[in-house]
């Protein structure tokens, strides 16, 4: 099937052309249509397979062929990232006189309200971040026709689900509700349907599941060697740029830390970090100026960079559906990854939770240097000789 043969306008087709999209993936091809016929939907895909232009195209044909003006679209994403991504998306499709706003957190109100004043049909949005123009009165809904919470389970998850129902509250009755991820859960998918009409589910891979571009393979380590063996593997492996994930903002700052002491480029994105930060940090990866991104979760969401040989999980995530969309930075538009998740005994029962919810059981490999007990905890690592994998030392435990 081609994107002409799902009933995309000529100026569509000829934009995507010109980015290179040749055949629709599996979600668009599910969703495109349904969209198209103004359906509610609930759609579950594999990371990285196309899941924001399956909705984004057909939302700027209807742009086209309404004409409406004023805000007719409002699209939800979680993180700064994501909104910045589905943007970008939206301006690469939309022909000239359909305009974006993009509404986040982190960054001056000035360029954001210029863009609602000029009447952007779309607006993409993080929650916190809206419900500031929506108390500030700069927002009209009165005319929307299409609501999308991208990456839906963590929208509709408790921490964001208050904020969320005040701003379904705010919005027309009548209208189209899409909503998108690689992992909904049943329980979400109960939340979900309390806002839409009889919506059809699109189920284009089993909940959960990773696609096969990416290996995975599991490393069980000492708590206090997981640093030494990370600094082992950027060192002996060949990582051409390399996404590093951490349960904690602190850890993330750590972690970068050392691996700068370590002659290793790198940077990090996290919660505590400004936008301007976090955008020169994300450029600087994908611009290869980095090797290495320390990232917690507000990364795994919204990362859309081909490039990515490697995900490495220092901290195994507590919530499984995490870890899908964690490791789903790699392994997209049709290359291959590697997903690596180092393993403290401590963590093997969120790991086995991991296994469950994807259907695989992910290979453990046991370093003989890194599975037992090192000498003393890591504080001033410096390389000793040995045989195969090479092992650290502190200075206290000398």
């Amino acid at each position: 099937m081609s994107f002409k043969e799902l009933g995309l306008h000529p100026t569509l087709l000829a934009r995507c052309a010109a980015l290179g999209f040749t055949e629709p993936t599996p979600i668009q091809k599910a969703a495109i249509p349904l969209v198209l016929d103004y359906e509610d939907i609930i759609a579950c895909a594999e990371t990285g397979t196309g899941k924001t232009a399956a909705f984004v195209l057909p939302i700027i044909q209807d742009l086209m062929e309404t004409g409406l003006e004023g805000t007719s679209v409002l699209i939800l994403a979680p993180t700064r990232e994501l909104a910045i991504q589905i943007e970008q998306v939206c301006i690469d499709f939309a022909p000239k006189g359909i305009r974006c706003a993009c509404l986040i957190g982190g960054a001056g109100y000035a360029k954001q309200q210029n863009a609602l004043r000029k009447r952007a049909q779309i607006i993409v949005a993080t929650p916190g971040r809206l419900i500031d123009f929506m108390e500030r009165g700069e927002v009209d809904f009165s005319n929307l026709t299409t609501l999308v919470l991208d990456e839906a389970d963590r929208m509709l998850d408790m921490g964001f689900l208050p904020t969320i129902r005040r701003i379904v509250s705010t919005l027309p009755e009548e209208r189209q509700t899409l909503l998108f991820s690689a992992t909904i859960s049943r329980e979400i998918e109960k939340i979900a349907q309390t806002m839409m009409a009889e919506p059809e589910f699109i189920e284009v891979t089993r909940r959960g599941s990773v696609t096969h571009l990416v290996e995975q393979t599991v490393y069980p380590v000492a708590p206090h060697s997981k640093m030494v063996l990370l600094l082992d593997l950027l060192e002996r492996e060949k990582f051409e740029r390399v996404l590093v994930f951490t349960r904690t903002k602190r850890g993330a700052d750590r972690l970068a830390h050392v691996l700068e002491k370590r002659s290793h480029r790198s940077t990090r994105i996290h919660g505590d970090r400004s936008q301007s930060q976090r955008e020169a940090a994300l450029e600087s990866f994908k611009a290869g100026r980095t090797r290495v991104l320390v990232a917690t979760d507000v990364a795994a969401r919204g990362i859309d960079i081909d490039s990515v040989s490697h995900v490495i999980n220092y901290d195994v995530p507590a919530v499984p559906e995490d870890y899908v969309h964690r490791i789903g930075r790699t392994g997209r538009a049709g290359k291959t990854g590697r997903a690596i998740t180092l393993l403290a005994t401590g963590e093997e029962h969120a790991m086995r939770a991991i296994e469950k919810l994807t259907g695989q059981e992910v290979e453990r490999v046991l370093l003989p240097d890194f599975g037992g007990q090192i000498a003393a905890p890591l504080l001033n690592p410096r390389p000793a000789a040995n045989r195969g994998f090479r092992t650290f030392h502190s200075r206290r435990g000398r």
